[in-house]
């Protein structure tokens, strides 16, 4: 493929001579960068804050039993410039309560009372405690005394709730086989733009959490095994021996080793015999914890060097049935994608020392943790797992909040699962499958929910309005820009984005603006077109023509989507040459472009081909000589 040097080598200065524009800025946002908690260079501001907690908790699960009961106790700190009066606490399970604020299923299995608090302590003082009502994925309650700035809050919670039947992105997988998540809780996210958060959780958008320093005590029946987030502190005390061997070994291992089967289990020869065992996980400076139990699930285990500079590896395990087909390659799907991630793209190494793949029905991303349904299509399978694992980037790494831009995960998740696809795959394959699973439902829907534009709080769309602009359509618009910039300077952007933001919360203005500091261009015009409109992808080739040289070709822009486009000629001696054009085409200009092409054959045809830029009216995309032209 030819990409003209003359549109590379124009690039920087084509972009400096766009007119300037401003971006969108909601108020709270200007009111950041007034305080200095943000900037608009794209960097965290001098005054930037954000709260922490440490959690300390044991919950008890005695499958069959759906009961569980949980303790916690937080040392919470204020490091805002705010005293704190009431905190919000997060109450997700109440998702499952009758009533809920739900846009998601409601099916009699899925239902339960919700979580339920059964004492509550500050700084040693019981609260009294008031279920919450119309909100009920949260609560707030007044302090005994004020928390003030940069001091910490000792709060205690103790707790119970019974598990979905319906598993979903947590609840019962089978009657001994439970996935946790969500399960405790927490003190909400208080941020510099919004205070504190208290939007509804719908089951339908995601999450916004503090990174939080965390120890989790499961305690279950013996002969279950726990799979969590973080690192297991006690191995040797809940398994015995030879199976915590063959764990530690898996760690330093490029083999996939069986650490247990579930004949094992069920025999009494995998964990300690006591009545109960209680696992213990550690985690760091991570947004949450979650994890799995069963009593028959098989579990293998290996490792992956991840940071090649210091030849740190990353544990990769599996869990699941046996009659799982695909599950059997996990482990080896997981090494594969944490390797190319971190090698390729984002190319920031693997940032936790594990991850656990379970067999569940979510399809699910967790820290160090994948929830994913079974398929007997293995390249559907692997593709799945791989874009769960690139959310350990995005949101995982970057506390991007999910509920009102969840277009800054899933966007990024996509555009990592097609290009490791592309590597597994080939291009061609890829590309068709990214097509039809990304785009082509966006592009071929005509009505004006698919068009909203992708900034558009997440928090307040759902169906078509959401799911394209989370995924497919943000995902084009970083496709877009990275053919924008070439691949140097685009991965330079990132890096410096995801250097800035990592363990902080940033927001879509961050990202914006640290891609025009860094590049050393004014890039609104760009993000302005793809964020920011209604745009989509139309082009159309309305003229072509000869001259001295060559040939000059029309490009309209029916949709106004700044896309990249390859402008396909074939000639009469049956030869064809493609010309790339990037989105620079469209930066003085974003309703034609007049492309010159020098030449020296005559030209049969000549077509637009936009690949995974798909094309709303390809009608209009072709063009075909009445006699032929030079």
């Amino acid at each position: 493929m030819k990409r003209l040097a003359f549109v590379v080598c124009m690039l920087p200065c084509l972009i400096c001579q766009v007119d300037a524009q401003n971006l969108y800025l909601p108020r709270n946002i200007g009111q950041a960068y007034l305080k200095a908690t943000r900037s608009p260079d794209g960097r965290p501001g001098k005054n930037y804050w954000q709260n922490t907690g440490r959690y300390d908790i044991t919950v008890t699960v005695m499958p069959p039993n759906r009961n569980i009961t949980g303790t916690e106790r937080i040392t919470y700190f204020n490091n805002s410039p705010d005293t704190i009066t009431a905190p919000v606490i997060r109450l997700t399970l109440n998702i499952h309560r009758p009533g809920a604020t739900r846009l998601g299923d409601a099916d009699p299995d899925y239902l339960t009372s919700g979580i339920h608090i059964d004492r509550v302590v500050a700084n040693g003082q019981k609260i009294a405690w008031t279920e919450p009502s119309y909100h009920l994925s949260w609560q707030r309650f007044q302090l005994p005394t004020p928390l003030l700035p940069h001091d910490s809050l000792q709060l205690t919670f103790d707790w119970h709730y019974q598990i979905s039947l319906k598993s979903g992105r947590e609840g019962m997988i089978d009657s001994t086989t439970f996935f946790l998540a969500y399960f405790y809780p927490r003190v909400a996210v208080m941020d510099d733009l919004d205070g504190w958060d208290r939007m509804d959780f719908t089951d339908l958008q995601e999450f916004y959490n503090d990174f939080n320093d965390y120890t989790l005590q499961v305690r279950v029946p013996r002969n279950f095994v726990v799979w969590s987030t973080g690192t297991l502190a006690n191995a040797d005390a809940v398994l015995q021996a030879p199976y915590a061997a063959q764990l530690k070994e898996s760690f330093t291992s490029d083999s996939v080793l069986p650490i247990a089967r579930s004949g094992d289990m069920r025999a009494g020869r995998v964990t300690a015999q006591r009545d109960t065992n209680t696992w213990r996980w550690t985690a760091g400076d991570i947004t949450d914890m979650a994890c799995a139990i069963s009593d028959h699930y098989e579990w293998d285990a290996s490792s992956v060097v991840v940071d090649e500079s210091s030849g740190r590896r990353a544990s990769v395990q599996a869990a699941f049935l046996d009659q799982a087909q695909d599950f059997h390659h996990m482990v080896e799907y997981g090494r594969r994608a944490l390797q190319w991630f971190s090698g390729n793209w984002p190319g920031v190494p693997y940032p936790f020392p594990k991850t656990t793949l379970v067999q569940g029905f979510a399809d699910m991303e967790y820290p160090m943790m994948v929830n994913d349904g079974s398929n007997a299509n293995l390249d559907f399978s692997r593709f799945v797992a791989e874009h769960e694992l690139a959310h350990s980037w995005f949101p995982f790494y970057m506390g991007i909040n999910e509920t009102r831009y969840g277009f800054m995960d899933e966007g990024w998740a996509t555009t990592f699962e097609l290009l490791i696809s592309r590597s597994n795959l080939g291009r061609q394959r890829a590309d068709d499958f990214y097509r039809r699973f990304r785009v082509e439902d966006w592009i071929s829907d005509p009505s004006a929910e698919q068009d909203l534009p992708i900034i558009t709080p997440g928090n307040i769309l759902s169906g078509a309005g959401l799911g394209n602009n989370e995924y497919g359509k943000a995902s084009l618009g970083y496709l877009a820009v990275k053919d924008l910039l070439g691949d140097q300077l685009f991965k330079k952007c990132l890096h410096a984005f995801m250097e800035r933001w990592h363990g902080k919360h940033p927001i879509p203005w961050d990202f914006f603006n640290t891609f025009n500091e860094v590049s050393g261009a004014n890039l609104n015009w760009f993000w302005n077109n793809w964020y920011f409109s209604n745009h989509y992808i139309d082009l159309a080739l309305s003229h072509l023509e000869k001259t001295p040289t060559g040939c000059r070709i029309t490009i309209q822009n029916k949709g106004g989507m700044a896309a990249p486009v390859d402008i396909v000629l074939t000639f009469l001696d049956g030869s064809s040459q493609t010309f790339h054009q990037t989105p620079a085409i469209w930066a003085k200009n974003q309703q034609q472009a007049v492309i010159t092409l020098p030449l020296t054959k005559k030209i049969k045809e000549a077509r637009l081909s936009g690949g995974i830029f798909m094309d709303a009216d390809p009608g209009n995309d072709k063009w075909v000589s009445p006699s032929p032209v030079q």
